[in-house]
């Protein structure tokens, strides 16, 4: 039985703690915040201890989840691993590549697993949509999209003094609130070469983005559009588009908006099957029913359930010994791309290749 130790007891510790008491092999075990109230809270909500140091919850776990600030990520990691602590951190890895990779090695000098959260990998049809992808069954890849037209008040921001810093949030709408679905789409891509961007603080007093569009070329030629914005009352569904030479998809909120891959009926006439206007669910689809019909249904999209099934992929990944299936290493890419839009920003749209 793996021991699982909180280390945050913020908005999104909840979550952790609801997936500790769900999964097989594994179980919570304590929670700590450096704010005592908070882990007292959390502790008496959970029937968990709540020790007044991180050290004593490291005496009593095997392994912790981490729901610290983004820019607290890698410091609370190494110093869990150092303790002989398997580390789940929640996204980002961290605000920069140079924190991430003291991170990742000391997990792999330590001899201990290293996960970050990336939940929409565990969605069903976001998994459905990468195998399209990857398999060949669109065609030619021609462009991959990610919407996040979300909105936060002043308010939000102002609730925490760490939300919209530089120093540990790492930015803003897209790093923050944007991180998941950058990563679904440069995943379902097969990854990114270059972007160029304009961001901007529009509407918020805070230090960093709160309005980016991005151009995005992807390594199989493809190009796409990033869109992250925490302005846009009254927010908006996230969305992801796929298109390639034999059809669409588009994904909102995780599930299929339009499924429409056919490279027979691609083919016919001058404009294919003419236009499809607001498409819906149940317009188009009949061609793809299993992945349709399974939407409405489909457990994976039930908020927590992804986080669930990827603390237990992390939980199976520790008692077999085997990798997680978003290992630290992976999580650096989204960050890469999150990083390369800030800097094409700052220097006036200019292309920015990712290493």
């Amino acid at each position: 039985m793996v021991r699982y130790g909180v280390i945050g007891c913020g908005a999104i510790h909840s979550v952790h703690c609801d997936a500790l008491q769900n999964i097989e092999g594994g179980k919570l075990a304590g929670v700590f915040d450096i704010v005592p109230e908070k882990g007292m809270k959390a502790g008496e909500r959970y029937g968990v201890p709540w020790p007044a140091t991180i050290e004593e919850l490291f005496e009593i776990v095997d392994a912790v989840t981490v729901c610290v600030p983004s820019g607290l990520h890698a410091q609370v990691g190494i110093g869990a691993a150092n303790a002989g602590k398997h580390v789940l951190v929640e996204k980002p890895i961290d605000v920069s590549v140079e924190s991430a990779m003291k991170l990742i090695e000391a997990c792999a000098s330590n001899g201990v697993k290293l996960g970050t959260i990336s939940q929409h990998r565990f969605s069903e049809s976001v998994r459905k949509l990468r195998d399209a992808a990857q398999s060949g069954a669109f065609g030619t890849l021609l462009e991959g999209d990610a919407y996040i037209k979300w909105y936060r008040t002043q308010k939000y921001y102002d609730s925490g003094d760490w939300r919209g810093t530089w120093k540990l949030d790492g930015g803003g709408c897209l790093i923050n609130q944007g991180v998941h679905y950058i990563d679904m789409i440069q995943w379902i891509m097969g990854g990114v070469r270059a972007v160029q961007a304009q961001v901007r603080t529009a509407a918020h007093d805070i230090e960093v983005e709160d309005v980016a569009t991005a151009l995005v070329e992807y390594k199989n030629g493809a190009i796409g559009v990033i869109q992250g914005s925490t302005s846009f009352y009254p927010g908006l569904a996230e969305r992801l588009e796929v298109h390639g030479k034999y059809g669409s998809v588009i994904l909102e909120g995780d599930k299929p908006k339009l499924w429409k891959i056919d490279a027979e009926a691609a083919a016919q006439g001058l404009y294919g099957g003419g236009v499809l206007m607001q498409p819906t669910p149940s317009l188009h689809l009949h061609d793809q029913e299993d992945v349709v019909a399974g939407a409405a249904g489909d457990p994976t999209a039930v908020w927590g359930e992804q986080h669930r099934l990827q603390i237990q992929d992390f939980t199976d990944a520790i008692s077999t010994g085997r990798e997680p299936e978003i290992t630290g290493r992976m999580a650096l890419e989204p960050l890469k791309v999150i990083l390369a839009i800030y800097e094409s920003g700052r220097n006036g749209g200019a292309r920015i290749e990712i290493e």
